[in-house]
């Protein structure tokens, strides 16, 4: 099949399960072609970027910034191209129906874009947004299956609004993909038609993780490593995190440990400004963003993950987490407890409950002959549910199935 992945900004480091379905559908046989939003500058990017040539498998569907030049390319191309797809190209600029997008020629240019690519089987699109703009595109007469995967800022951009920001989408998707039950729950509620709702997660190549030794029984000589990898904003709750440091170093008296933050954010130098006012310097580390590889190195090294989230969804890092045998403490939001079982391979507590993330932490702390069997139920969690070679493998047939349904 042919597949064309409609995403915010590519290549970036981080939403490796983006990638994970990429390089898995090349394995499988099937061309991917990659159209993006925005082209990142300067940032560091996954080995399986280069390694499957993904850069050259590329394509932005900016129009030119400067109106003269755009209007001006326009009727240049809009000649040279028209025969690929006159249904389209003049639907782009029906400025009745689609009013600024029209007369802006925005809709032109991505269609000019589609055109030029060819036609696929599949527009894989990754966040509601990414969707909505396919779904217009379908309208337009772009051929090919609108799939959309929803994820996190997507649904709680949409529940203010009850689903009415998806309207496009919720006219013309032909598969909407749900990461997880509470996706699913407000997938329905936002009005998509439950037929075309199918639940599939987002996955880890577990080819890569490797179930760690946690020494649990030994005495441990080197501080115990508390670990969480995120972006640093406000929905995964950092700075309820520090606080449970503070308490557990200053009311617990408990001081060998370390707790290394792994990622980049806005909130940066705020968290810092907060590791200093609780006195806390001594046993935090920022490590800021990390190859992938370096994570998972960070992972296998460290004792405890940590996630004070307060707003989730279906967090691939618990997976890796788990993956590598680590025990977790983090949030009951979002579905976090479709990765995490509690009292089973970790913990959850109430969101933004610093009391009760400091007990369950002290507890770890205080009891390592937990660390190896929570370890091991964790990694059999992930092995059933989120192994990402199955997973791609059954989105393949959910893609096939589309196809076969033919124009229906």
């Amino acid at each position: 099949m042919r597949i064309a992945f409609l995403v915010d900004t590519f290549p970036v480091l981080s939403e490796t399960f983006i990638l994970n379905q990429m390089t898995g559908l090349i394995d499988l046989g099937h061309e991917i072609t990659i159209v993006s939003a925005a082209r990142p500058e300067g940032q560091m990017v996954h080995e399986d970027v280069q390694k499957y040539d993904l850069v050259s498998k590329t394509f932005y569907h900016n129009e030119p910034q400067n109106k003269y030049v755009r209007a001006g390319l326009f009727i240049i191309l809009f000649f040279i191209f028209f025969y690929r797809n006159p249904k389209a190209f003049l639907n782009s600029i029906n400025v009745f129906k689609y009013g600024r997008e029209a007369t802006s020629l925005n809709y032109f240019y991505k269609v000019l874009l589609f055109s030029r690519l060819g036609g696929f089987d599949i527009i894989q699109c990754h966040y509601g947004h990414n969707g909505n703009l396919a779904a217009v595109l379908k309208e337009l007469g772009i051929p090919g299956k609108v799939v959309t995967m929803f994820h996190g800022y997507d649904i709680r951009r949409a529940i203010d609004s009850g689903g009415k920001t998806y309207g496009p989408l919720i006219k013309n998707a032909d598969a909407i993909l749900a990461i997880s039950d509470h996706n699913f729950k407000y997938l329905a509620q936002f009005g998509f038609d439950p037929a075309k709702i199918i639940s599939h997660p987002v996955g880890i190549d577990l080819k890569r993780y490797r179930l760690k030794d946690n020494g649990a029984v030994r005495p441990l000589t080197n501080p115990i490593r508390i670990i969480t990898v995120c972006r640093l904003v406000k929905e995964k709750g950092i700075a309820f995190g520090l606080q449970t440091i503070a308490k557990l170093v200053y009311e617990h008296r408990i001081e060998n440990i370390e707790y290394q933050i792994v990622g980049e954010g806005p909130l940066r130098e705020e968290l810092e400004q907060l590791v200093a006012t609780l006195k806390i310097k001594a046993y935090v580390r920022f490590l800021g963003p990390q190859l992938q590889t370096d994570v998972f190195s960070l992972l296998s090294k460290a004792h405890i993950f940590f996630l004070p989230s307060i707003a989730e969804v279906l967090p691939v890092v618990l997976m890796e987490a788990h993956a590598v045998g680590l025990p977790i403490v983090a949030t009951r939001v979002g579905s976090v407890d479709q990765i995490v079982k509690d009292k089973q391979s970790g913990y959850l507590v109430a969101s933004q409950d610093v009391d009760s993330m400091t007990e369950r932490l002290k507890f770890l702390l205080e009891h390592h002959e937990e660390w190896p069997v929570m370890g091991k139920s964790g990694r059999a969690i992930v092995e059933k549910n989120f192994d990402v070679s199955v997973l791609n493998k059954r989105l393949e047939n959910i893609y096939r199935d589309l196809c076969s349904k033919g124009n229906k």
